[in-house]
Formats: structure tokens, sequence, C-alpha cells
């Protein structure tokens, strides 16, 4: 979500918020770090919930919030999911989340400071029946802390949870800051099957992303800093990973970005997150730590490389 460790909703909406299509998609409330899940016909969009007062101290965000599409351009609010204080022995910190599907149930992955047992960032799982929740903690304690991972000395360098689904199953977790790092997921989702392994890619900052089309998996990412999103190509899993270079340009005002590609509809969607809110009311404007998520459309060229991504005012039309 972050390189350096640097009003609210209060209650789950009971109305419907549609929200006509532009970017950044949503002006009523400060949106980052966006994972979207297509199910049944509909795309489930979580984002973080930047709550700062203005741009200048740090990222503060206490909740995460879900919206939803048939079409990707009429979105509806449902209000905050949870909050990073559900998870009982968290400090708090609401940061990069992801959702997915698996046997009829919805597993959100995402990262909140843990207390003093174990300090540092953690990356936790909570489940629940519905995409829109409620959820709550699925094993009572964090999946991956701090002292799991040393190949740096920062404390956030596990964050920032992406889950990709084999075909046949097979769950893998993609994480990390400074150092990507990637593990199988058991058949339950909520332990670790096997060790985690260091991934091989230039320029890595954060926000791991993989998915796949015909015979390659993409893995996207946030590089460098301020970021853009960069991107590699395998034939696996398991790599090895060729570096394909830049996918999307610096995002307006915010030195952060983070992406998530979804097929919808027989169309490539990529989803990240801007800092292009104007000041209004005399409220200070998006930022750095006010910031803000957008949709434009991906396309592929004929050898399976992408396309530039074209970050645009309209978006989907």
């Amino acid at each position: 979500m972050k390189k350096s460790l640097l009003v609210a909703l209060t209650a789950t909406l009971s109305f419907s918020q549609p929200a006509l299509a532009k970017n950044p998609l949503f002006e009523h409330v400060f949106t980052a770090d966006p994972a979207a899940l297509v199910h049944d016909d509909t795309v489930y969009l979580y984002t973080g919930h930047d709550e700062a007062p203005n741009n200048d101290v740090f990222f503060e965000m206490h909740d995460w919030l879900v919206f939803s599409s048939k079409d990707m351009k009429n979105w509806t609010e449902h209000g905050p999911i949870m909050k990073a204080t559900d998870f009982k022995w968290a400090k708090g910190e609401a940061w990069a989340s992801h959702m997915v599907e698996k046997d009829g149930k919805f597993y959100f992955y995402t990262t909140v400071r843990h207390d003093d047992t174990k300090p540092g960032f953690a990356v936790v799982v909570a489940v629940s029946d519905s995409p829109t929740g409620p959820f709550k903690d699925a094993i009572g304690k964090a999946l991956i802390t701090n002292d799991m991972t040393t190949q740096t000395d920062n404390d956030w360098d596990d964050i920032d949870p992406a889950i990709y689904i084999e075909e046949n199953g097979d769950a893998y977790i993609f994480f990390g800051n400074l150092v990507p790092k990637y593990a199988k997921l058991k058949d339950n989702m909520i332990e670790l099957d096997g060790p985690i392994k260091v991934i091989d890619i230039p320029d890595f900052t954060e926000a791991l992303w993989v998915h796949k089309k015909g015979k390659y998996y993409y893995l996207s990412y946030a590089c460098e800093f301020p970021e853009k999103i960069c991107y590699a190509m395998s034939e696996s899993i398991h790599g090895p990973w060729k570096y394909q270079g830049i996918l999307n340009e610096i995002a307006g005002n915010s030195e952060t970005n983070h992406q998530s590609i979804i097929e919808f509809k027989g169309k490539s969607y990529f989803i990240y997150h801007t800092g292009a809110i104007p000041a209004r009311k005399g409220e200070p404007s998006g930022g750095r730590f006010r910031r803000s998520v957008a949709i434009d459309r991906l396309y592929y060229n004929e050898d399976g490389t992408l396309k530039r991504v074209i970050m645009t005012t309209e978006g989907i039309r």
C-alpha cells in the first residue's frame, strides 16, 4: 500500500447509491487500494477508506468499503464491511486488501498493525457467506506476522496481500513491500502450505497482483517511488517472471498506486487510485493521503503483452 511508514462512513448504508461513470468513481468519500471480485455477473469493488484530514501528515485508515456494479458504470454503495479493530488483537490501520471466493465462502485478506505481542504489520484473513458481509476473523490470529519474514528491517514489509487461485483449486498469496513474496495456501484458505518464497522482479515497491489470460500469468506491481505500475509475464505461477516494463504511469498527485485487473463481460479493466478529487467546500483536495479509485480499459497486444494504460477523466463509457 505504501513505500514507507509515512467525513467517515459510520454505518452500513441501507440504500443504493448509483454513480455515473467518471474518474474518480466516487467524490463523496476517499477510496484507495482497489481490489475487485467478479461474482454472479456482478463486480464487487473493495477499497480502503482514506480519512486523513489533509495531505500533510500520513495515512489515516480505519475500515474497508465495498461497492457493486452490474455494468461497471453505475455503482451501489454497501458501506464499511469491517474495521481494523474487528481483529481483536490488532491496533488498527486498515491497509490494502483482496477478496476471493472459494467453495461458497468469501475470504477477505488484508493488512493491519498487530499489537505488541507480534509488533509490526500483519496479513490477516476474515470470512463471510456473502461478498458484502458480515465478515469475522477467520482464525483468531494473523496469517503472516512481521517475525516470519526477515528480508528487510521494515516492520511494514508484509502488506498488500493478493490471492490467485489456479484452475485446479491451488491458491497462492502474494504480498510484500520492497521485497516481493509469495506462498501456497492450504485448501482451507487460512493456513500457509509451505515456505514463503521471494520473487525475482526489478524495481519492486509493493501492490502485487496476479491475473491470467490464455497461457500467460501476469504479475503487476507498484514500482519505484513515486509509484508507477510495472508488470512481468510467465507461463507458470512460480515464474520465472520476464519483466515487461511500465503499465501505468504515476497517477495524478498520488505518490502511491495500487492496481486491480479483472475481466468482465468479455472486456478487461484496470482499476487504480489517484489523488484527483479537487478541493470543495473549504476542504483540502485529494492527494497523497486522500486518494480516489478510478477505472480504465486494459488492452492486450497480439503477442500477449499489455498495452500502456491510458488514464482518463471520462472513465468507462
